[in-house]
């Protein structure tokens, strides 16, 4: 297994970062001003792109894995790999996502807490409906990592 640097054409790994974050113009938000790092095993498994949202907070803008590969500990791996990767300069790491139990609780497994939330953030940034699990997305859950 191998994580990587990514600093140029990172539209490339587009169609992974889109299962994560399904509007492309939202993407293009943060994608040149983030580090993406790649996670190979035996060809690309997972992918992520993290932001610095001022003095030691970064936050993971988004993080996808290949779908016929999640649950297998690749994501998992990639956020342990962001905790050593930026100790030192973080102090709090934030993630936010959807108000579902498989998003939250993935995160809080892998040490996130409950921070805060942002009403309506799905439905006012997105120009469609947005779903995962059956559930439409409607708030933004923040959860944080105190390194």
């Amino acid at each position: 297994m191998e994580i990587q640097l990514i600093t140029t054409d990172k539209k490339q790994f587009l169609d992974l970062l889109l299962l994560a974050d399904e509007q492309e113009d939202m993407i293009d938000r943060y994608l040149e001003r983030g580090e993406m790092f790649a996670l190979y095993d035996n060809g690309i498994k997972a992918a992520c792109v993290v932001t610095c949202e001022g003095p030691g907070v970064y936050e993971i803008k988004n993080i996808a894995t290949i779908p016929a590969f999640q649950k297998q500990g690749y994501g998992k791996h990639l956020i342990e790999f962001l905790f050593e990767y930026y100790k030192g300069k973080c102090s709090v790491m934030l993630v936010g996502t959807g108000d579902v139990p498989p998003s939250t609780t993935f995160y809080q497994r892998c040490g996130f807490t409950v921070s805060h939330r942002i009403k309506n953030f799905f439905t006012d940034h997105y120009d469609h409906p947005m779903f995962e699990g059956g559930e439409q997305l409607v708030d933004m859950v923040y959860l944080k990592k105190t390194l």
